[in-house]
């Protein structure tokens, strides 16, 4: 009988967190479909273009159905510095050279293929046409970690960031810290500013150990500055920071602040880059460009896998501090149904 109590009790208790049973049914389905939309999207078809190609060569050449672009090498090497093509084919009589923009190595892998299906017709002859590979960014060295760590990088500082600074405030709600604070002179935007730049300087730390790790330990390439390495995972963190204190104001325990992760946080890793989001339907395109770590993840690979400076990333950089912004005015708001005064 005791037992039986015991799991009445229980039973009772997810009868009125509603939440948590949402949760367990809700979330895994959500994480699911996610992984089955990521893995059995279409496959990518690179965009290739050609400069000087001879109309036989075009002609005999097998281009899967495949429009390929045709212009001057100014206008190719543009498109190529802008990830409007993935390479080009350059002819310089019995020699060809194909220009590949170089940062993802799956994107390079899809291109050489498409060549040498390409040519496969022109085999009686290719014994004449001397190929050469030439990257804009990185090298046939380049690896899967390369590309994806600067978003694996990105994803866990966002991930602890988010988890540390919202449960960290819901203790200091529940502990009553929050309600004496909410009794005092001090005006919300100060005491939100306080809490962000109270966390911020442990984020700050964290911030520049785990980026450093990655860089100098593993090894993770790193083309352009770290200064805008860590400038980058400083908004980002910020942004995650001020995210989950805003979260926080909604959760009553620790448990219903960890159930925003699955709903929040893991869709960010899916639409951010870690996966090429044109095999994806375009009805889901919309998800990446409305979360931080979509802006912060291209920031990071401009800067530490094709080198660019502040101005190729300032946008991304303005962005993430938009949502630094929007989410402290949005946690002055929040806050405002604390005071009773």
């Amino acid at each position: 009988m005791r037992i039986k109590a015991l799991v009445i009790r229980i039973l009772r208790q997810f009868k009125h967190d509603k939440r948590t049973i949402g949760l367990m049914i809700f979330a895994p389905i959500l994480v699911l479909t996610m992984l089955w939309l990521v893995f059995n999207g279409d496959d990518y078809e690179p965009k290739i273009g050609a400069v000087n190609a001879p109309d036989f060569l075009l002609d005999n050449m097998d281009l899967q159905g495949q429009k390929v672009w045709s212009g001057s090498k100014e206008d190719a090497q543009e498109m190529l510095e802008n990830r409007e093509l993935d390479g080009y084919l350059e002819f310089e009589g019995q020699k060809v050279t194909l220009h590949l923009e170089g940062s993802d190595p799956m994107i390079n892998s899809a291109v050489q293929k498409w060549v040498n299906t390409a040519f496969k017709p022109l085999q009686t002859s290719a014994a004449s046409i001397k190929m050469q590979t030439a990257f804009l960014h990185g090298s046939e060295d380049i690896g899967q970690f390369d590309y994806l760590g600067p978003v694996l990088l990105g994803f866990f500082v966002f991930f602890f960031v988010f988890l540390i600074a919202g449960v960290s405030f819901l203790r200091e709600r529940t502990g009553g810290t929050l309600e004496r604070l909410m009794c005092s002179p001090l005006k919300l935007w100060e005491i939100v500013v306080g809490y962000v730049a109270g966390f911020g300087i442990f984020t700050t730390i964290q911030a520049g150990i785990i980026a450093s790790y990655a860089i100098y330990v593993l090894g993770m390439l790193m083309e352009g500055s770290f200064f805008y390495v860590m400038l980058i995972i400083l908004l980002l963190s910020f942004s995650a920071l001020t995210l989950g204190i805003l979260l926080s104001a909604f959760a009553q325990t620790e448990l219903q602040m960890m159930q925003f992760i699955p709903i929040v946080v893991v869709p960010q890793l899916f639409f951010s880059g870690l996966f090429n989001l044109e095999t994806i339907s375009d009805w889901l395109s919309w998800i990446g460009p409305l979360t931080p770590l979509y802006y912060a993840a291209e920031a990071l690979r401009d800067v530490m896998v094709r080198g660019y400076g502040f101005e190729q990333i300032a946008q991304n950089i303005y962005i993430l501090l938009g949502f630094s912004i929007l989410f402290m005015l949005l946690n002055v708001l929040a806050l405002r149904k604390y005071r009773k005064l």
